[in-house]
């Protein structure tokens, strides 16, 4: 058996940020044959990570990848146990790099499924395996809770960790494409167009817009030009095209977007966690 020596531990310790005495512990198990200290620490790591999967993860961040001229986006949430791990550099590379291989990688249908891909910042690894070498250095479940493709032209932007943006778009570019997304993340309208708000909720401010014009006395002949009005101003607040946009209130989001040669479509906004809210909240025996 090869003498493990203190320089073979420290060079495992260096490539693996890992303890000394699991370092020489593998090195000793592998007779000290360095890659087989490192799978040997791998496969310790996943079996020690494996017992911790019930662990609260009510931390982490939004992860984007957007590309106008690319025709391609991806949002992705990637939860942790604690905020100074949502932090960490080597996290926020692997959320993004979910989002990357989400969008210009062949798509996948469930987590499992994304994390056998390639790691876009690892080369030879798959993103499973960049994810095992985190967590057996951190200690903390990471846990992919959802994940979306879209496949047109995008804009994305991220605020705090916490709140991501995907904008479908047409024309202009990646800057202006993101100053929408910006907004989106800042004023969280309901639609993208009128005709994109639920019509059920547009009839019923309608109704109650009609009933205040009779309460103040109005003419029924002029209440419906009246109402008109004062749906602009209903628009303007839920609508992101008609809504004042959030770097210039002297414009709106539609002809900010425009003056730059683009259209405005339609939007994704998440914000970290709610999912799990929205579970927790679910009466017992809801359908799934």
């Amino acid at each position: 058996m090869a003498e493990i020596t203190a320089a073979m531990v420290k060079k495992l310790r260096d490539e693996t940020q890992l303890p000394m005495m699991e370092c020489k512990k593998a090195l000793n198990e592998s007779g000290g044959d360095m890659e087989a200290a490192k799978q040997t620490l791998r496969e310790a790591g996943k079996k020690f990570m494996g017992k911790r999967q019930d662990r609260m993860t009510e931390e982490g961040r939004i992860g984007i990848y957007s590309s106008v001229d690319g025709g391609v986006g991806a949002i992705v949430e990637l939860q942790c146990e604690s905020a100074p791990v949502a932090g960490n550099e080597e996290f926020v590379q692997l959320a993004n790099d979910l989002a990357q291989q989400l969008a210009t990688g062949p798509g996948a249908s469930t987590p499992e499924e994304l994390w056998s891909q390639p790691s876009p910042s690892q080369s030879g690894k798959t993103l499973e395996e960049h994810r095992d070498e985190i967590q057996n250095k951190i200690r903390e479940v990471f846990r992919l809770a959802r994940m979306e493709r879209v496949d047109a032209a995008t804009g994305g932007f991220v605020h705090m960790a916490k709140i991501g943006v995907l904008v479908q778009v047409e024309g202009g570019n990646d800057e202006l494409a993101k100053d929408v997304a910006l907004h989106v993340a800042a004023m969280n309208p309901k639609a993208a167009t009128k005709e994109e708000l639920d019509q059920e909720a547009v009839e019923a401010e309608r109704e109650v817009q009609k009933e205040r014009a009779r309460s103040e006395g109005k003419p029924e002949n002029i209440i419906e030009k009246m109402i008109e009005g004062r749906m602009r101003n209903y628009y303007a607040e839920n609508v992101l095209e008609e809504q004042a946009f959030v770097k210039d209130e002297s414009t709106t989001v539609g002809k900010h977007a425009a003056s730059g040669g683009m259209k405005v479509g339609k939007f994704i906004r998440w914000e970290l966690g709610e999912t799990s809210k929205a579970e927790e909240a679910e009466p017992a025996g809801a359908a799934s």
